[in-house]
């Protein structure tokens, strides 16, 4: 477990850069945490790390926004207004996702979407402005990147976690 801090939604926007410069193809990265919490932010700069130029704004009505990276498609989810297993299964994420694809989830952590790297974003209860940030894994393949991936958001690293 590695826990972060971000004071801005520009420092969760270069946080989330960090971690895509490490994402590879094939990956799922599901977002968690309240409204606000800065999903989106986080999911445009992982965006623009995978040089995408364009807005990157939440799905949430359309549930699924695709991307083209160059070779490299990133499938933005919000599985926020879906009440039930049933429609998570009919947006057939499973098939979106392959070695050609990354996929950000938000919402993500409401249905069991197989092993993937999570991040969890909560407001800060002492100061809104703040945002802690968790990140966890139980996908093997994040295993060998993740002292990488530790070197890569020190810079936020939360005071007092030992890392």
């Amino acid at each position: 477990m590695i826990e972060l801090l971000s004071t801005s939604p520009e420092h969760t926007r270069g946080l989330a850069a960090a971690i895509a410069g490490l994402a590879r193809p094939g990956d799922l990265i599901v977002l968690a945490g309240q409204m606000g919490a800065g999903k989106t932010a986080f999911a445009q700069g992982f965006a623009k790390q995978l040089g995408i130029h364009e807005p990157v704004t939440s799905p949430t009505y359309t549930l699924v926004h695709t991307y083209q990276a160059g070779s490299t498609t990133l499938h933005h989810v919000d599985l926020y207004r879906l009440d039930h297993t049933a429609e998570v299964d009919d947006l057939a994420l499973p098939e979106l996702l392959d070695d050609r694809s990354i996929m950000l989830v938000e919402w993500g952590d409401v249905v069991d979407l197989g092993p993937h790297l999570h991040v969890e974003l909560r407001v800060d209860k002492d100061d809104v402005d703040v945002r802690e940030i968790t990140l966890t894994s139980d996908d093997r393949r994040w295993a060998p990147r993740w002292e990488r991936l530790e070197a890569a958001v020190h810079r936020w690293i939360a005071p007092g976690d030992s890392r």
